[in-house]
């Protein structure tokens, strides 16, 4: 069974910067697409960014792209999102997931795992 582990949120000021990662584990990592989501209180659940099974590959957010950037380092097995230039409206829970697909995916039925979720709030 795959289980993901997220660590890395929260609580920055506008402008500042986060790491998240996200440990995978009971599968072989490499055999699975990564990918970010948010959901903040009140609002469906989005998606952030996303990566293909060997890294080369990455889709990233239009509301996020050019401050936040998803990586993976398979002899880890973890995902990463650097979040830069953070702005209050990035303020939600942020889900690791892992798709079956291997390839960039962008929608939430296209992943099979998700993470607990963890807390990202920027104040302004």
């Amino acid at each position: 069974q795959v289980q993901l582990v997220e660590s890395g949120g929260g609580s920055v000021q506008a402008g500042g910067s986060l790491r998240l990662s996200c440990v995978f584990s009971g599968r072989t990592f490499s055999n699975y697409g990564m990918g970010w989501f948010r959901q903040a209180p009140g609002k469906e659940r989005e998606f952030v960014a996303g990566i293909n099974w060997s890294g080369g590959s990455t889709n990233h957010a239009d509301s996020v792209k050019g401050r936040f950037t998803i990586s993976r380092d398979n002899a880890k097995n973890t995902v990463y999102l650097q979040m830069n230039s953070l702005k209050p409206e990035d303020t939600a829970v942020y889900y690791c997931a892992a798709s079956e697909y291997a390839i960039v995916a962008v929608a939430t039925y296209e992943y099979n795992y998700w993470g607990q979720g963890i807390q990202v709030t920027v104040s302004s």
